[in-house]
């Protein structure tokens, strides 16, 4: 996410108006159902027994380039300033390079008190098998509380990766994962997760202006809505699109659809400044009073 100048500003505010009216019928009906606050309120993952904090700390900027260029010192500022403001949501993946950041970045703070997940690109149970014994050396953690099947492209993963699917389900019985779940790249698979039985948590690129998602606004958001009547935790990414838009204005109006909507519990940001995650919190803040 990008810094903004004044210029960029007034250049976005002729869309702004047209983006604004938009954000407000795709909200049409709701007025902030899950009673959010601040982006640091604890929140329930529809009903998979887990909480996390509104806001989550992305780190898969550009595939993680962004955060991996901050260094472990600077990436460890980050996360320990989001850590002080309240943020308990860390979402990484394996291709993101991010884990040992993470690892170095987490030292000496309370594990049980993070939402902690990654992903795995893996299409084999053995390569699947594998990666959470890595993944948990590698975050220096006992267990992870979501892994997520990543970047799903077709609509008959759930046939085809079930041998996958089945590792990380074992794995969850054995508390070392302690939820399953999903992030889709394109509408047919997005559509086929809400019918797969054995997912807990969906990771769905949701914002006002169509970008770097899998469908139109509405169409996304409609299976969103099928994903929590189903219990399922659904977490919104792409929030701010990949780069933060370029007016705060923007963000305001994209943070307005996510609070708004009822069927997205919480929703991760990559941040690569404190400034940033300031920034984000305040308009949630502001989002939320404005939604009531």
């Amino acid at each position: 996410m990008r810094n903004i100048s004044r210029r960029d500003f007034f250049r976005g505010t002729a869309a702004l108006a047209s983006a604004g009216l938009f954000t407000h019928q795709l909200a049409a009906g709701s007025q902030n159902p899950l009673r959010v606050t601040s982006g640091t309120d604890m929140v329930p993952l529809g009903n998979t027994g887990l909480k996390t904090s509104v806001l989550g700390i992305g780190t898969g900027t550009n595939g993680g380039r962004q955060q991996r260029e901050l260094g472990t010192e600077g990436f460890t500022r980050l996360l320990r300033h989001a850590y002080e403001r309240g943020i308990r949501y860390i979402d990484t993946a394996d291709n993101y390079m991010m884990h040992i950041y993470i690892r170095q970045a987490m030292q000496k703070l309370p594990r049980d008190q993070f939402f902690l997940l990654t992903k795995t690109r893996a299409r084999h149970p053995e390569v699947a098998r594998a990666d959470i014994e890595r993944f948990r050396r590698e975050l220096n953690t006992d267990y992870l509380d979501c892994v997520l099947l990543h970047c799903m492209t077709t609509g008959n993963f759930p046939t085809e990766m079930r041998p996958v699917l089945d590792v990380l389900l074992a794995e969850k019985a054995k508390g070392r994962i302690r939820s399953v779940g999903v992030s889709c790249h394109g509408y047919e698979p997005l559509v086929a997760s809400v019918d797969c039985p054995d997912l807990d948590i969906h990771l769905v690129r949701i914002n006002p202006y169509q970008l770097h998602m899998d469908e139109t606004p509405q169409n996304v958001i409609a299976e969103m809505r099928k994903m929590a009547e189903k219990g399922r935790g659904v977490l919104g990414m792409k929030i701010f699109g990949e780069n933060g838009y370029d007016s705060r204005q923007k963000r305001l109006e994209a943070l307005k659809l996510a609070l708004s909507l009822g069927c997205v519990h919480a929703f991760t940001i990559g941040f690569v400044s404190t400034t940033q995650i300031d920034e984000t919190l305040e308009l949630i803040e502001e989002a939320a009073k404005s939604l009531g």
